[in-house]
């Protein structure tokens, strides 16, 4: 009889308290640790927009991270708009990952204790390393429980993770095109070969049930939202394609950035992917076995997560990997052979040095978010800006030696802002002044990146369309002036609405005023 993963012990319900409690205080601390604007605020605003009743492809430029905006929205409309309820987000996703990682462990038969050190490890490695919302982070960890729902799925034959697998898969994917795309695309190669194989076909019922649910949901909250089914596939499937094909070109695979970079990671599943290889080269009807495509469902998440990172080329996230990997090479070594007395310490150890070594560079060192050279005794009360911040403690990479220079600029911004009565849009990596001063600012884009991520550049083929989708928005909203905070520029607007059609003015070091000429929006 199949182990029901849902029936506890006292026990384990203990365990699954602590891993709970660990996991959410440890994301909330770190997600209190310092801020880098563009990455650490890129959900806040957008997340209180939508409760001003503003929708991603709509009402602002999107090209990752609907599901992310909206799930923000959840959390501000229970919790307030606030910074905690901002971090919690990230938190409960943490939760979510360390409990599926510790119910899967368990599901294998793995001990308890084994099964909560690993979990507890990954709730280490997993969301601290952001602390806030993140659309890598979301679509990363929704991938990776829509592969503990394959396995699942695959393990029990129960059509409950069939039904939720492709919803995963789509929450994966809103949150970020990559690397759930890789990832789905693995998971149909590895099921064609699991129902030619075992000529099981079971699933594609309960998987197109689950496909139909999603779909309608996504149908249903675009035309509540009265988001047009053009505009989502032009910002979020056919312009994002024009930035990946310039990816490629630039992919570096070295010995380096390959293998040397990932190296613990490839220690982590050395002995599970020994343990199958062999498997597959001296058994014939391996390919029959479901341990063969639990081996290629771990091993095709790895390739995966490490080809999104060489080609995103940002900062490394995916070391959250090693527990699990680790996890799943202790399974194997219970069906094997080998001598466990000597490997199962050292995969323990080898646990235990990754954790404390990617926990210092990611978590106190804020790596992810350009801080590993802060002092972050210089940090201020982000409490100071507003109310709303309290409990973050505010240093950034560009004002790491003097926070408090930063915290002037942005309290004059908000002063000026609040002082002027004009119709006002707003663009700025500054994303939270809309959800500061409960006002709604009008930004076309979600933040401002100079190299054409985060919008079209004209010399792109959906400029044209950018364009007019920016001057929509100007009209609809009849706005007077465009703020734009450094390093947002006159040239980026002047570029949309024409050099002439706009009179700029400095407001201050970093915020400028431009006045909307009737030229512009002809």
């Amino acid at each position: 009889m199949k182990k029901n993963i849902f029936v506890i012990n006292i026990k384990e319900k203990i365990l699954i308290l602590l891993l709970i409690l660990f996991s959410l205080l440890i994301n909330q601390y770190y997600g209190n640790k310092g801020v880098f604007p563009i990455d650490s605020f890129s959900h806040f605003d957008t997340g209180f927009r939508i409760l001003l009743g503003e929708y991603p492809f709509k009402d602002y430029w999107v090209i990752s991270g609907p599901f992310v905006d909206y799930l923000q929205s959840i959390f501000f409309y229970l919790f307030g708009v606030n910074w905690q309820a901002y971090v919690l987000h990230a938190s409960v996703i943490n939760i979510l990952v360390a409990l599926a990682t510790f119910f899967i462990l368990r599901n294998f038969n793995l001990n308890i204790y084994f099964s909560f050190f690993y979990s507890l490890s990954l709730a280490v490695l997993a969301y601290p390393s952001s602390g806030t919302p993140f659309v890598d982070h979301h679509s990363a960890f929704f991938s990776l429980m829509s592969m503990y729902l394959l396995i699942l799925g695959i393990k029990s034959e129960n059509k409950f993770y069939w039904i939720l697998l492709p919803i995963f898969f789509g929450f994966a994917f809103f949150s970020k095109q990559v690397p759930s795309s890789y990832i789905i695309l693995f998971s149909i190669f590895i099921l064609l070969i699991y129902s030619i194989a075992t000529r099981k076909i079971y699933w594609i019922k309960h998987s197109l049930l689950g496909s139909i649910i999603f779909i309608l949901i996504l149908f249903i909250l675009g035309n509540l939202n009265a988001i047009s089914f053009s505009s989502f596939l032009n910002q979020y499937i056919l312009y994002p394609q024009t930035l990946g094909d310039e990816r490629y070109d630039l992919l570096n695979i070295d010995f380096k950035n390959t293998i040397f970079h990932f190296k613990y990671i490839y220690l982590g599943i050395a002995i599970f992917f020994y343990i199958n290889f062999k498997k597959i080269i001296s058994d014939k009807n391996y390919i029959k076995n479901n341990n063969f495509y639990y081996f290629l469902i771990i091993f095709f998440l790895m390739i995966s997560m490490i080809l999104h990172q060489l080609l995103t080329r940002n900062q490394t996230f995916i070391f959250f990997l090693i527990p699990i990997l680790i996890g799943f090479s202790h399974i194997s070594l219970k069906q094997s052979k080998m001598n466990r007395n000597i490997l199962i310490p050292l995969l323990i150890l080898l646990c235990l040095f990754t954790t404390a070594k990617y926990h210092f560079r990611f978590n106190e060192e804020r790596k992810f978010h350009e801080l590993n050279y802060v002092d972050f005794d210089l940090s201020v009360k982000g409490s100071q800006i507003d109310k709303k911040f309290l409990g973050l403690n505010w240093i950034s990479p560009e004002y790491k030696n003097n926070p408090k220079e930063e915290i002037a600029s942005i309290l004059n911004i908000k002063s000026h802002l609040e002082k002027d009565n004009r119709k006002k849009m707003l663009i700025t990596n500054y994303s939270f002044f809309s959800g500061i001063l409960n006002k709604n600012f009008y930004s076309p884009i979600r933040w401002f990146v100079e190299n054409g991520v985060s919008h079209p550049l004209s010399d792109n083929q959906y400029f044209s369309e950018y364009r007019n989708f920016f001057i929509k928005i100007i009209k609809e909203n009849k706005i007077e002036v465009i703020y734009t905070i450094k390093p947002v520029h006159a040239s980026f607007l002047e570029e949309i609405l024409g050099e002439k059609c706009i009179r700029t003015s400095n407001v201050s070091k970093i915020l400028d005023v431009h006045t909307v000429l009737n030229c512009a929006i002809k």
